[in-house]
């Protein structure tokens, strides 16, 4: 295993935007650049890390730290060009930390927020290249979309709701819990979850998994 001092993650936040309440279950995705240094090609939903000045209208309430609804909202209209205009308008649904033995991490909060009646996405060309309304079901289906593996869970329970007012009126009663994976090394690493009968209690219990020694 690395013996490097663990990395603390990131504080960072991203939005799950839902079209039409009513309707079938959508929601968007967009596309980063092939020459990003992260995840350079993958579909997410859009989001990024929290800046101080996102932490000054935005504070802390229970779990949810200072600055992640502002920060997600601000990422929703940078990336997408759609305006939240109301914090609380964001509900907490999820709570990813990448992996410790990883150099670079993140602690993102994932929100929920219904597409305002005249939302049209459009994107920079820059950071961000394309985005696409799709339903759960048709993005995990889409085999020419690279999907980060966060986001491909998330589409997985997601692709349960029949309906983004289903989904919200769930999010809203539920508690979050934090979703630390694991990645157990090897020829070929993977990656592992919480309630997954092989997750190792720490990443030191990963290194003695048969896989991880290559048998």
């Amino acid at each position: 295993m690395d013996e490097r001092p663990i990395t603390t993650p990131r504080l960072a936040a991203t939005v799950i935007l839902l079209r039409s309440l009513d309707e079938p279950l959508e929601l968007l995705l967009v596309q980063r650049s092939h020459e990003a240094r992260f995840m350079g090609g993958a579909w997410v939903f859009p989001g990024g890390a929290v800046d101080d000045a996102d932490r000054v209208d935005d504070p802390a309430v229970g779990d949810r730290p200072a600055g992640a609804r502002a920060a997600a909202r601000r990422e929703l209209a940078e990336e997408a060009s759609v305006q939240i205009s109301d914090l609380d308008e964001l509900v907490p649904y999820a709570r990813w930390i990448t992996p410790r033995v990883l150099p670079i991490r993140f602690d993102t909060w994932f929100f929920l927020a219904a597409a305002p009646p005249d939302a049209a996405p459009a994107v920079d060309n820059s950071e961000i290249v394309s985005w696409r309304w799709l339903s759960p079901s048709a993005a995990l289906a889409d085999e020419s979309l690279t999907i980060a593996f966060p986001t491909r869970r998330q589409l997985e329970q997601l692709a349960a709701f029949s309906s983004a007012q289903a989904l919200i009126d769930h999010a809203r009663a539920s508690t979050i819990s934090p979703i630390e994976p694991r990645l157990i090394q090897g020829e070929h690493a993977r990656i592992v979850l919480p309630g997954d009968d092989e997750f190792p209690l720490t990443d030191a219990d990963a290194s003695e998994m048969p896989e991880a020694r290559g048998v």
